[in-house]
């Protein structure tokens, strides 16, 4: 499937090659991700890795995309479903609901302006949580919630990036044989919060 529709968002398309999705209701995504897929540039110089594939759009204005994300066990080490932001090899960033080498579900961020900032967050104690992504005019920021109503606040960030973006959604396996992430109760809106650290 090279293009999926899912309201509230414009036609979604991939960063790269297109991966496993299904869409069990029309509010939902499935995406599968293959042995080995990830998005990461070593901050140590060791290589580049973008075998995986965001389905995402383009925004044209400020905006809050959030999703309640799964993910189907039994789990392997860093897999996660994501809402991911990419403007080329170089310059992305990724929300990530992640599989820790200690084995604890966990809420991961990465931003990348050549190398990769890699943090881990927020320890996740049920099957799921909600992530938001935001834009506000240069800035993005990233918050994760366990109810999708109060929001706590993971970072803010720039990119060093002046093309067009891609934002939307991605399953990533580096270490495992793939990983199914499951994206409901998707939400946009084009009133981002006012402000990052209230809850809001």
């Amino acid at each position: 499937m090279d293009t999926v529709v899912i309201a509230p968002l414009p036609p979604l398309h991939w960063s790269g090659a297109p991966a496993g999705v299904e869409q069990p209701t029309p509010g939902a995504l499935v995406l599968t991700a293959a042995a080995g897929t990830d998005w990461t540039n070593d901050a140590f110089g060791g290589p580049q890795q973008h075998a995986s594939s965001s389905l995402g759009f383009t925004p044209t204005e400020d905006f809050s995309l959030s999703a309640r994300v799964r993910v189907e066990p039994p789990r392997t080490t860093f897999d996660a479903g994501v809402l991911a932001i990419w403007g080329d090899a170089d310059h992305w960033a990724k929300l990530c609901f992640e599989f820790s080498p200690q084995g604890q579900p966990m809420v991961v961020s990465v931003v990348t302006n050549l190398y990769s900032d890699d943090c881990n967050s927020t320890l996740v104690d049920a099957d799921h949580v909600y992530l938001r992504v935001t834009r506000s005019g240069p800035g993005w920021a990233f918050h994760s919630s366990g109810d999708g109503v109060q929001w706590h606040f993971v970072r803010v960030f720039r990119l060093d990036f002046d093309g067009p973006v891609s934002v939307g959604f991605m399953s990533q396996a580096p270490m495992g044989p793939t990983c199914v992430a499951t994206f409901d109760e998707i939400a946009y809106s084009s009133t981002p919060p006012s402000d990052f650290r209230d809850g809001s």
